[in-house]
């Protein structure tokens, strides 16, 4: 559906992208994530028709798109700003696209009702102006604005970055339902780890003008390629030389000592179990949200945190001395 072939974006002398080679199947939600800087922005902005890239190729349907004008790719786009018109009424900012394309009146109603009914916008909030609306609701205007010109591709730029945490998690949910019933080829720009583990069927993870591994959520978590992947999404322990002694010399394995190594903290656990090794340490910081606590322990000359599940039942204080136990298939090392 969507193919990067040898693609290099570069400003002056400053390489932005480097042969950049990715395909996305059609129907696919996929997520560009990385920090700050690393260039996902920058590829969807190339597929979009923003920027034209100094080698390689774009090609969408198997048709070379690198040179198209914008209007003519057929690709809806939402920026973080969600860029609105604010004087103008919802209805008026859903139709401004189909108007620019002159369609008629009656068609135009037709198609913003639809796509209102299926976003959640009420009749209502048609009528008003968009600075009249909270950020959520401009949210979903935006992506309205988008999907009713019916496009073969939807690319979606941070989109839910200026939101609060908790309709954060509502609207990943309404993409999400949307992107199923409409079938649209959606790509997807974030720094936000948990929002692309969420939302996507397939992963890139971007650093330094590169992609360091593509793959399903459950394959960047579980079976990161990198250092750079295994620390960039979700939360990582590192071990150090004197606790990866103490697992060789307990149950025989040969991790590398003069490599760190990195294991998930919800892998440590506080419980005896067969072929885990034991690692003492003292509670230093507790973190209390409800479902869950985050503990971090002082072991062997560093930190180590680790999640103890509320059940009302235990809870440990600063100053505690507690064992934990890994299990070394779950230590990764690179």
């Amino acid at each position: 559906m969507v193919k990067f072939e040898n693609v290099e974006i570069k400003y002056g002398d400053f390489v932005a992208m480097n042969n950049l080679n990715l395909e996305i199947q059609e129907g696919e939600f996929f997520t560009f994530l990385g920090p700050s800087g690393c260039g996902k922005t920058t590829s969807l902005r190339t597929l979009v028709g923003f920027i034209t890239p100094s080698k390689g190729k774009v090609i969408v349907d198997g048709k070379d798109i690198t040179n198209l004008p914008v209007e003519k790719r057929n690709i809806g786009m939402v920026f973080q700003s969600y860029a609105l018109f604010p004087t103008m009424t919802v209805y008026d900012n859903i139709a401004f696209g189909m108007k620019v394309q002159k369609l008629q009146k009656a068609e135009i109603d037709k198609k913003v009702h639809d796509i209102a009914k299926k976003i959640k916008i009420t009749d209502e909030q048609l009528k008003k102006n968009v600075s009249e609306l909270s950020g959520g609701q401009q949210q979903r205007v935006a992506l309205a604005r988008a999907i009713v010109l019916e496009p073969k591709i939807l690319c979606l730029d941070e989109p839910l970055s200026n939101l609060d945490a908790k309709l954060r998690i509502d609207m990943r949910m309404e993409l999400k339902r949307l992107q199923k019933e409409l079938g649209i080829t959606t790509l997807y720009v974030t720094h936000d780890q948990e929002e692309a583990l969420t939302l996507s069927d397939r992963i890139a993870v971007f650093n330094n003008g590169c992609i360091e591994q593509v793959g399903t959520p459950y394959d960047i978590y579980n079976a990161s390629n990198s250092e750079f992947v295994c620390d960039f999404i979700g939360d990582i322990n590192r071990l150090g030389k004197d606790i990866l002694t103490s697992v060789n010399d307990q149950l025989g394995t040969d991790l590398d000592i003069a490599k760190t190594g990195f294991v998930r903290i919800e892998r440590c656990v506080d419980e005896k179990k067969p072929d885990y090794a034991r690692i003492t340490g003292v509670i230093r910081e507790r973190e209390f949200n409800g479902v869950l606590t985050k503990y971090t322990l002082s072991c062997m000359g560093q930190s180590l945190k680790y999640l103890e599940k509320n059940d009302g039942y235990k809870y440990y204080s600063e100053g505690d001395h507690v064992d934990l136990y890994i299990s070394p298939k779950d230590i990764m090392q690179f």
